[in-house]
């Protein structure tokens, strides 16, 4: 192991002095800097920044968070349970949107069902339901689900089959899938579950702990920001 040598009585006397200078000479810049942001994240660590991005579903004075999931993502699954107990504790002023991911292929029938459900005021009775389903239950098929299969489904919630398979498949359904994939592109969203916050910003983390920490505090940023704007 190798040391640096110590510097003779002189030399030291010498050194303090300069270090005093120095010393007296920084700490005015340091005094200046720019204190740290008030929620302490790290842009391309925490979040990324969506260029030009805008909310799902503009409304004046709340603050979106979207969640871009999928039925079939077992991940989507696990995180369910702490994206619910999370949003409980919001404020008024937080509105979370769920955006079913139309990836393609086995996305895009569970897809359809959720916006069906949601013309037809299932979604708060069947979304965890239908996580269950799939994941836990096995009574629905990740891949190769037809809509009379995925109908069958919701009919246990007092819907005809027929009906609901027809609501997959139809105009509006179709129209709502195309928003989404238009918003998932723009955002540039690459999997699931993802949280994006007032359309600016795509949520990272590296746990449900930690990417609902992140989004806390992004939501908390734009309420400060629309406080700013009122005065």
């Amino acid at each position: 192991m190798k040391f640096c040598p110590t510097l003779p009585t002189s030399g030291r006397a010498r050194f303090a002095r300069l270090a005093a200078t120095v010393l007296l000479a920084v700490v005015p810049l340091l005094a200046c800097a720019a204190p740290p942001a008030p929620d302490a994240l790290v842009a391309g660590t925490d979040y990324a920044v969506i260029p030009d991005g805008k909310p799902f579903e503009t409304r004046p004075g709340k603050i979106e968070v979207v969640e871009v999931f999928g039925y079939t993502c077992p991940h989507c699954a696990n995180f369910e349970p702490a994206l619910q107990e999370w949003k409980q504790r919001q404020k008024p002023d937080v509105n979370v949107v769920s955006v079913p991911a139309p990836f393609g292929g086995y996305w895009i029938p569970y897809a359809q069902a959720f916006y069906a459900a949601q013309s037809m005021n299932l979604v708060e009775r069947t979304h965890r339901d239908l996580f269950r389903a799939i994941h836990q239950e096995h009574r629905l098929p990740i891949g190769g689900a037809t809509p009379q299969v995925i109908a069958k489904f919701y009919a246990g919630y007092g819907v005809d089959a027929d009906d609901f398979a027809a609501a997959m498949t139809g105009k509006p359904v179709q129209e709502k899938l195309v928003a989404a994939r238009d918003f998932l592109a723009r955002s540039e969203v690459e999997g699931t579950p993802t949280l994006i916050v007032a359309g600016k910003y795509r949520v990272m983390g590296k746990s449900s702990d930690d990417v609902l920490r992140i989004t806390d505090a992004l939501v908390n940023r734009e309420r400060a920001a629309l406080v700013r704007q009122k005065k």
